[in-house]
């Protein structure tokens, strides 16, 4: 038997010869399909049997078949050249080329099927990308982009600011809530006279008055908060609280959907009076971004192209 070092130098062509001879079951096949002379192929053939020191073939001029350990080896070889072309189209793949960080800043509990299938596109094409999502609200996004020149943000703004560059993603709808310990628990309508001496829960940056904050744009708006029982810059916290019934508060409808349902929450509907403020993915225009966000907003953008609908 030949020892493995030697057919650890097994000549690939050779092998591949042998596969397309079995494969056609004749010598004058294999010839016809490889465009060679058929005196070549024999002799592929036969150079093999010599190095493997076995017979493959049985042929004749009526017959042809493969020996037992052909057969074997014909099956290997299948296997072997499979694998390599898999080798040969993972190369191909310049996705995993990509690597680095991506930083996005987010608000609280924000429910959006578009950014969603974005973080699952981005991470089936970019899986080499790592992720990272801070959860702060549109202030502190907003203050930090603008701040640092750099880096991306999901959040709430009432209009487009100049200093920032902003995608329009879609609008949040927003409601006013109570828990089941409130007396206005259950009530089907009411006038906004009646809700603007109740206590309410905030959110700390619905308080900081600063003139883009949709919160306290929304908050000011309805005359709401006279009477502050509780805060939080958390939007989970202001929704414990709400619960507990400390009084009313502001919350996206759809952060609500579950704890309406559940009966603990309690949504106070206002005649002619929709809620909402718009949802944007936000940049700096004062620098440019990394290779990651670059090609996060990009996906977006492609996104929001082939599903305008899309919240």
């Amino acid at each position: 038997m030949p020892a493995l070092s030697q057919n650890a130098e097994l000549n690939w062509n050779l092998l591949r010869t042998f596969c397309v001879i079995a494969e056609e079951k004749s010598i004058t096949g294999a010839a016809r399909q490889l465009q060679m002379s058929q005196p070549s192929v024999s002799l592929a053939l036969q150079k093999l049997e010599e190095q493997l020191d076995c017979k493959l073939v049985f042929r004749g001029t009526r017959h042809f078949a493969l020996t037992l350990r052909g057969e074997k080896i014909y099956q290997e070889c299948v296997e072997m050249f499979r694998c390599a072309e898999r080798i040969g189209t993972l190369s191909e793949d310049r996705n995993d080329d990509e690597f680095g960080e991506l930083t996005l800043n987010m608000i609280s509990r924000l429910h959006s099927p578009l950014i969603d299938e974005a973080l699952r596109l981005y991470h089936q094409r970019y899986p080499s990308i790592t992720w990272r999502i801070e959860v702060k609200n549109s202030l502190d996004i907003v203050r930090q982009i603008t701040t640092d020149k750099a880096g991306i943000g999901v959040c709430l703004l009432t209009k487009q600011m100049p200093t920032l560059h902003c995608r329009h993603l879609f609008r949040e709808e927003f409601g006013i809530f109570c828990g089941a310990e409130h007396p206005l628990f259950g009530v089907e309508e009411i006038h906004m006279r009646a809700l603007q001496q109740e206590p309410f829960v905030a959110i700390d940056c619905a308080s900081d008055g600063m003139g883009f904050e949709p919160m306290y744009l929304l908050r000011e708006g309805l005359g709401l908060g006279n009477r502050t029982s509780g805060s939080s810059r958390d939007l989970e916290e202001v929704r414990r609280m709400l619960i507990s019934g400390l009084g009313i508060g502001l919350l996206p409808v759809l952060t609500a959907t579950e704890d309406v349902r559940a009966g603990r929450l309690w949504p106070l509907r206002l005649v002619d009076q929709p809620l909402g403020a718009d949802v944007f993915l936000v940049s700096s225009n004062l620098s440019q971004l990394t290779p990651p966000e670059e090609k996060f907003a990009n996906l977006i953008d492609e996104l929001l192209n082939l599903y305008p609908g899309m919240c």
